[in-house]
């Protein structure tokens, strides 16, 4: 109980204090400090009356003994709440519990500013929002420690030198920087749902921080269409998670799944969030992607996909966003739905897409697609190629199987 109430206190901490005091770096190791006290002394003493307002006062004495250890290296910095800050910047107290809200939003706008980096973005938005340690950071992105560190230390010194002020974007800038903190916590799902390299297929604690980060967002914009598009994308691709592996941890297709598996709640919940978004203006990518999900999730076998749907709501999705990625999938859903001649079509397009010609996946979906129209040598040699180009070993060893299915057919040159 106290690991999740710190978890969620922690942005909405270290937001009133950036907002107080700026210098997001200190901030950041009083707000920990704080956490630490709180650890060791809850349990024991029970939770003060309103544990955000103790966290607060906590930090912020640790924040001074800090400011004040610095104060002749630093001295133009010791007091950033002395500073004249234009018009609306200016804010109120740091512990104020109506700004609760508005400090975690503002937080991730900051951390996911687009003068950083993704890999500074993500690392960041862990750790400051999601109030992850280093270390599970660095487990969790199959990192060592160091290195972590100082990814994170690089985008704090950003932070800091880029004279950001502590507010939320002003309404000509709230778009672009609203969808940089989508992506990232679409990044974030991805590598939890299907990890890019390592041991395991999964990382369920990444996935379920970015769920919860998306929540949070949710929460704070709730009628903001593309946030509920991609809280709906995630909790509806998360919903099949429990059928993904099988007991050894081998990757199971979702045409195979035992869909009594999937989180019949996550369904629902994602069902009613895209068809709420759906009618409100004009669909974005994220949107578009949950009613594609969504299609999948509500089909009771795998036969009974509506695969002309989803072929429809790709082609819309590729007027979107030109991304080769939805292409493939594209290509997929047009074999499914027209043959698999149709899809190979599609796919001869990707050839010379720098962005993926050398990804596994464009082998693996071609692989899949001769499979369906019957040239099963083709489909051996692609799932090979496929499986070499692979990080993740649950994929390697799936591909690797799909072409020992074919291994009775000789390769030809």
């Amino acid at each position: 109980m106290v690991e999740g109430l710190l978890r969620e206190l922690t942005p909405q901490v270290l937001g009133a204090l950036v907002r107080r005091y700026g210098h997001f770096a200190i901030a950041e190791d009083a707000v920990q400090e704080a956490l630490l006290a709180a650890a060791v002394q809850w349990p024991e003493e029970g939770l003060p009356d309103d544990p955000r307002a103790w966290l607060i006062r906590v930090a912020a004495r640790r924040l001074t003994d800090l400011l004040r250890a610095e104060q002749a290296r630093r001295r133009r910095e010791d007091d950033a709440a002395a500073r004249t800050l234009p018009g609306d910047w200016l804010a109120p107290a740091a512990d104020q519990p109506l700004a609760a809200a508005d400090d975690t939003l503002v937080l991730l706008f900051m951390c996911c500013h687009p003068s950083l980096s993704p890999t500074s973005q993500i690392a960041l938005t862990l750790r400051a929002v999601g109030g992850l340690s280093t270390a599970e950071i660095a487990r969790a992105f199959l990192v060592p420690e160091g290195t972590m560190t100082r990814r994170i230390t690089r985008a704090k010194r950003a932070v800091r030198d880029s004279g950001l002020p502590f507010r939320l974007p002003r309404p000509d800038e709230r778009a672009g920087r609203l969808a940089a903190v989508l992506h990232v916590l679409y990044l974030i799902f991805n590598e939890g749902y299907a990890g890019t390299s390592g041991p395991d297929l999964q990382r369920a604690e990444l996935a379920a921080e970015a769920i919860r980060l998306a929540r949070t967002v949710h929460r704070l914009l709730p009628d903001d269409g593309e946030v509920a598009g991609l809280l709906a994308l995630m909790l509806l691709t998360d919903a099949r998670s429990p059928a993904r592996t099988a007991p050894d941890g081998s990757l199971i297709p979702m045409a195979e799944q035992d869909r009594s598996r999937w989180k019949a709640g996550f369904i629902a919940e994602g069902v009613a969030l895209v068809t709420a978004a759906l009618p409100r203006g004009r669909p974005g990518p994220y949107q578009v992607q949950a009613a594609i999900a969504a299609l999948h999730d509500e089909a009771p076998t795998a036969e009974e996909t509506d695969w002309p749907q989803i072929a429809a709501l790709y082609e819309l999705l590729m007027r979107i966003t030109d991304n080769p990625i939805v292409a493939l999938n594209q290509a997929v859903a047009v074999a499914m739905a027209t043959g698999p001649e149709a899809g190979l079509d599609l796919l001869e397009r990707l050839r010379d897409d720098d962005r993926v010609s050398g990804d596994h996946r464009l082998s693996a979906v071609r692989g899949h697609l001769l499979e369906m129209s019957g040239d099963l040598t083709g489909a051996r040699r692609a799932y090979e190629e496929a499986a070499g180009r692979a990080m993740s070993l649950p994929q390697q060893r799936y591909l690797h199987a799909r072409a020992a299915r074919l291994a009775d057919t000789p390769l030809t040159e």
